[in-house]
Formats: structure tokens, sequence, C-alpha cells
């Protein structure tokens, strides 16, 4: 291990040593000053991700504003850390929370403020200390959060970032130092950093892969149900886990919504990422427009039919494509990550469920219906951390964040999310 990185994690140690006495409303504070600077910054930030991974600048500055919408969240909420009085015949008698040390957070690419923030704001808050392993192409975007928490008046220690390739990570977890691990990435990169931490016994918390379910039925809003599904699959160019990746429609409607489906996608064509009005560019970067156009081309193999087809333009970039896939095609057991919907037909009810939760991931789905009692039955069968109804799936702070199955295990966002990396101490005494 480098001497650098060494003396960083031993920094990070010896400030959780008393940044964890630090009062709750304190540590408040500073994240409240935190969230001011990102919020004033947006655009300087937002700039800063266009130009590490593509994305068009009016979503790059929304992130960052979102970034600080939830510190606020977080800067007013409910301090739900305070030691619990229990009844009892004993004298004394509560429960504890008690921080658990230093952090490692493994994130990626694709939300390079957002997935940060969201993991190191609730750790902190609760008395732990970060160290961030960010994705090579956003070290600029680590830099740049870590010089906002020194800047907002926050000990230095308490967040610092790395720059570390992932041949690191494994030295790093297993240092003594390093009490936990939150990683949001691939299926593969969450099986990998999980193993480490459970052959050391330490607190792990993945963030993985999705391939969620837009569900159509016969009496959704067809024309809205269009028009925020080609959104939520197209949003970021189609990188992030919780993009609407299989449209399953029922049958009976698929000639009457599919027309409106193909008329709203098409209005997304990648332009300069620059440009304020720019909904689509390209691809963060070459190697995965390549990866995407291997599974394209696999799903076609199998029997998958191009809706519309997957045209390449240039080194990164792509006209989106759709295709129609039927059960048992083996691109279906994969997350496509980048601008490519899959399109399935179902029967009725029982067929859509089915088909829906017949992959390995458990993230989030999306159910258009305006029937109470269809969007409970989909509510009570779906398997996955979140059920949306007649909405598109998004992050909010208030609500807590996760997958089931290979999507990964472990809370993000809302108050759940405070209690994610501490010991919980029972104290009793007569």
């Amino acid at each position: 291990m480098e001497n650098l990185i060494e003396k960083k994690l031993l920094k990070a140690n010896q400030t959780f040593q008393e940044w964890k006495k630090v009062p709750f409303e304190e540590k408040q504070k500073l994240i409240a000053k935190a969230a001011e600077i990102f919020k004033n910054k947006a655009e300087i930030f937002g700039k800063l991700i266009t130009e590490e991974m593509n994305k068009p600048i009016s979503q790059a500055i929304s992130e960052v504003e979102k970034s600080a919408l939830m510190m606020n969240y977080y800067a007013d909420a409910e301090n739900i850390l305070s030691p619990e009085k229990i009844e009892s015949e004993f004298k004394i008698s509560e429960i504890q929370y008690v921080p658990k040390g230093v952090i490692l957070g493994v994130m990626p690419w694709n939300f390079p403020f957002w997935q940060v923030l969201r993991f190191a704001t609730p750790a902190i808050l609760a008395g732990n200390t970060v160290v961030l392993k960010h994705a090579s192409i956003c070290f600029g975007s680590g830099s740049a959060i870590e010089k906002v928490f020194i800047e907002a008046g926050f000990p230095i220690g308490v967040f610092q970032n790395l720059e570390i390739g992932h041949g690191e990570v494994k030295e790093i977890l297993e240092h003594a130092t390093i009490k936990g691990v939150s990683l949001t990435g691939s299926e593969k990169a969450g099986a990998e950093v999980a193993s480490i931490a459970g052959k050391n016994i330490k607190k792990s918390l993945l963030e993985l892969g999705g391939s969620d379910a837009f569900i159509v039925l016969d009496d959704a809003d067809l024309d809205e149900a269009a028009r925020v599904g080609a959104l939520a699959r197209l949003q970021n160019c189609g990188q992030t886990c919780v993009a609407a990746k299989r449209f399953v429609i029922q049958k009976n409607i698929e000639f009457d919504f599919l027309p409106k489906f193909i008329e709203e996608y098409k209005k997304y064509v990648p332009a300069d990422p620059k440009l304020k009005d720019t909904k689509l560019a390209g691809m963060a970067r070459p190697d995965l427009a390549d990866d995407l156009e291997k599974q394209y081309q696999k799903a076609l193999e199998y029997g998958a039919e191009a809706i519309i087809p997957l045209e390449r333009i240039s080194k990164n970039e792509f006209n989106p494509g759709l295709i129609r896939v039927e059960e048992g095609n083996p691109i279906l057991q994969e997350e496509l990550f980048g601008p490519l919907g899959m399109l399935m037909i179902a029967e009725n009810d029982d067929d859509v469920l089915e088909i829906a939760n017949n992959i390995p991931f458990g993230l989030s789905n999306s159910v258009w219906t305006k029937s109470k009692e269809r969007q409970n039955f989909f509510i009570d069968g779906l398997q996955s951390g979140t059920v949306n109804i007649n909405r598109m799936t998004s992050s909010d702070p208030r609500f807590p964040f996760g997958g089931t199955k290979t999507s990964g295990y472990g809370t993000e966002l809302s108050l759940h999310a405070l209690k994610e990396f501490v010991n919980i101490k029972t104290v009793i005494g007569i």
C-alpha cells in the first residue's frame, strides 16, 4: 500500500475518535453548510460531471442540486440515534447506537456526485468517517466533493478521496482501520467486495444492478405511460440501475401503446452534452458502448426482434434501440446499461407478474394502472425493493432505497440509512 493511502486511512481513523463525540446537531449544521456550497456551485460541478462522463449538462446540474436537497433532508432529520430507554426491572436499561468507524465507499461513474453523497451523508452524520474509491474517470468529482467538505468546516479526515484503482480495493478493505464498505456497482464487483468484507467480518452494503419492469396494463393512461416510459429508459443515456429496461405490456393494448411509445422514444436523439436542451448524449466510455452493442447482437441471435434498431453513430453514441424479446432469451438475465430497451407482451396480470419477477434482479418496478385492486396485486407480488404506481422510478431522500435478490442488500436514504453503519449496544445495569 502506498504511503499516502496508508496515511489517509490512519488519519480517517484518528479523526473518527473525535468526530464520533461531536453532537448530532453540530454535525447537521456542517452538513447544511456543505449542502449550501453544492447548491451554489451546481453549475460548476455540473460541468465537471459532463466533462468526466458525458452526462447532458442540464441533467448534471440537476444531479448536484438533488444531492444538496438530500443533504438538507439529513441536516433537518430527527435524531433516531439517541439512546433508547427500555422499560424493564433494571435501573439501567437502554439501547445505544455506536458508529462503526472508517467506512469505505466504492462508487460508480454514472451519478458521480449523487451516489457518493447518498452513501456518505448518513454514514458521516451517524458519526463515522469516510474514504472514497471513485470510478477512475471521476477522480475530479471525488476531489471536488472532498474540497466541499473541507470548505464547509468538517474536520480533515471526515471525508477523504482516494485516487486508486480497482486492484487496490482488496488491500484497503482488509486494512484494520476499515470497519465497513458500501458499494454501488455491478453484480460482479459487489460479489467480490462482499466476499472480501465477509472474510474479514466487516459490514457491507451493496446497491447493484437492475432490470426493472415498466408494466403497462389495459386501464393505464397510455399517453402518459409512453412519455414517461421513454424518459425512464433513456435518462442518463440509459446508464442507471433503476432505468426502466423491460417494458411489459398487456397484449390487448399492444397496438394502441406501441406507436405512442415509439413516437416518444424517437424524440431522444444524441446531441452535444454541453447544450442545456440536450436530453441524450453519448455513453460514458467507448468500451461500455462496445459491451452494449455485443448484448444487442446476442439478443438478436437468440430470437429478439428489432422494433427500432440500435444504431451506433460514433465511438460512444447510439440512436436508441428497442427490441421485442420472448421469455427464454438469455439477454433477460443480464443488465442492459445503455440506450436499449426490451419490449415483452403478456396475456394477463398473472402473466405480467411472472414475467416481471422471472429475472435475477429485484431493484424497482413501475406499474401503470388506474385500478386499486390491480395496484395492490402488484404491490404484494413484485419482488423488488421499490414498487412505483403510475410513475417512473426515482430515488427520494425521504424513502428507503435498496434492492432484493442480486440487486443487493442494505438501505440507503431515509432515516433508516442512519443505522446502516452503527453497532447496536445493549446496556443493562442493576
